[in-house]
This record gives C-alpha cells, structure tokens and sequence, in this order.
C-alpha cells in the first residue's frame, strides 16, 4: 500500500483560470471528495495570485473558459484574488472533510516583480505554503507574455534560455515564496513541429543553474508531476538540492494526485524521504 504525500499544486473555483464559477457548487468540494476516495491524505490548494498589468495573448493561447478576461487587443485583465470567498470554503470544506487534511496556498506569478503588490495578502498569516511560479517573460513592444505566445514571434531555443535565465533573477528578487514550481513550463508549450522533440541536454546548463540558485536560497523545487523527468531530481541533487514537493497542478479533480505512485519511487530512487507530516517536503 502506498502512502502519498500531500498533493501540494491544487486549483480550485477561486483560480481565476478554472472553469467554474466561484458562485456555483465548486470543485473544491470535487477535489476533496475524490482526495478521499483515492487515499490523498493531504492538499493544499493553491490558488493563482497574478497582478500583470500588461499581459498579451495571440488568439488561442488562453483556454476558451479565460477569453473573458481578453480584450479585441490581445490585452488580459485578471480579477483579483477572492481571499475571503477562498477562505471561507476552505473552512467549509475542513468541516465536512475532517479526516483529510486541507491547507491554504497561493501559486504566486511572477513574485520577484510583485511582492509589493502581495505583501497585504501574505502578511495576513493565513496562507500556509506559498509557491513560486515564472509565467511570464519580456514580450513584444515592452508587454509581457508567456512562452507559448512568445514562441510565435521568436525562436524556440531563445525563448527557452530566456525563461531559465530569468530564474535566478527571480529567487534573488524574491523572499516571499518557499517552493519553485514547475520549472519545465516553458516546455509545456514547446513547437515540436518547427523545433522538434525537446531535449533538455542542450539546456543543460541553464537547467542546472537554475536548480543551484533555488537551492542556494534553501528552496524546495517542485516535481510537477504533468511530466516526469529523471533528470529533473538527479540534477536538483547534483546542484545541491535537498527538498522537494509533489503538484500535480490539477485544475479539477480528474487529475488530482496524478502520476504520484510513480514520481515518489522516482524520487526514492534517488535518496528523498518523507516528512513526518504528508505536507512536508521530502528531504534528503
């Protein structure tokens, strides 16, 4: 019998890019029941906190659920972050799921450039695990814009070592996450039809760097478990990486926790152990 750790990249109805209305019976509530159903003893739910102010899109990049939120010009404007409406069903959902153990998270956008713009939510003391995310990159004309938008208008490999590039700049700039997230992102929206298969071999490097200065800052790296790559935690460990989380970076309950059996053997593998609790970070 396998004992899971803490699913610990979950969004709910309170993301701003899930599909269902936080005023309708939600999936948070889904989430839990099939956390129970599967024998997740854990989950935090981390909810986006983005505050871009000049994000562009292409026609497409968005998931249709999010066009909403762009305008005629490619601009998006984001809502803001109900922390109240989220809090309120997390005590909803610790009531009538009192054997399965639910925390508060944010997936933070970006921090190094908004920790101002945080400082109010963060410095309440009721989140309790906040995530590190790199969305967005220097775009076209001065905006912003992620790296499926991006890889329209450059090439495939300079967007990439962009996006490794500015991971260091990120830890440094930041003190107010304590997890980085899914640092293959940028290859989620790789071109394999004009660029090929990705091989991380030629971004070794910039890889590599990144994991040492995330380590350095004594962060935990995330194992997204959309993808699992054994050389992602061989290389965390080799730059001096000691912890690590599991996300599945589920937007509904269909793929909370998935692949989860097969990242913690990978991760045993290689030398990481569990906390005492499901929630903490796996150590070696």
């Amino acid at each position: 019998m396998v004992t899971l750790p803490a699913d610990s990249h979950v969004h709910s109805e309170w993301s701003w890019d899930h599909g269902s209305d936080p005023a309708s019976p939600g999936s948070m509530i889904r989430i839990c029941e099939r956390a129970v159903r599967i024998g997740l003893p854990a989950i935090v739910f981390t909810e986006h906190l983005d505050f871009e102010d000049d994000w562009r899109v292409e026609k497409g990049d968005l998931g249709e659920h999010a066009q909403k939120y762009v305008d005629t010009d490619g601009h998006v404007t984001l809502p803001t972050f109900d922390l109240d409406g989220y809090l309120e069903q997390i005590e909803r959902c610790r009531r009538d799921f009192r054997g399965l153990r639910i925390l508060t998270g944010v997936e933070f956008g970006q921090p190094h450039m908004w920790d101002a713009r945080a400082a109010d939510i963060l410095a309440v003391g009721v989140i309790d695990r906040v995530n590190g995310s790199l969305h967005m990159l220097p775009g076209v004309a001065g905006t912003r814009a992620e790296p499926t938008t991006l890889y329209r208008y450059e090439a495939a490999d300079d967007v990439m070592w962009a996006y490794l590039e500015e991971i260091p700049r990120m830890v440094a700039g930041s003190d107010s996450f304590e997890v980085f997230t899914h640092i293959d992102y940028a290859v989620r929206a790789w071109p394999t039809t004009t660029a090929g298969p990705f091989d991380p071999r030629r971004f070794e490097a910039g890889f590599r760097d990144a994991m040492r200065a995330i380590a350095q800052s004594e962060r935990a790296l995330e194992m997204n478990t959309k993808r699992l790559w054994p050389w992602m935690p061989q290389w965390w460990k080799e730059e001096g990486g000691r912890a690590v989380t599991f996300g599945s970076d589920a937007h509904g309950p269909d793929l909370l926790a998935a692949n989860f059996p097969e990242a913690t053997a990978m991760l045993e593998y290689f030398g990481f152990r569990a906390g005492r609790h499901p929630e903490d970070f796996w150590t070696c």
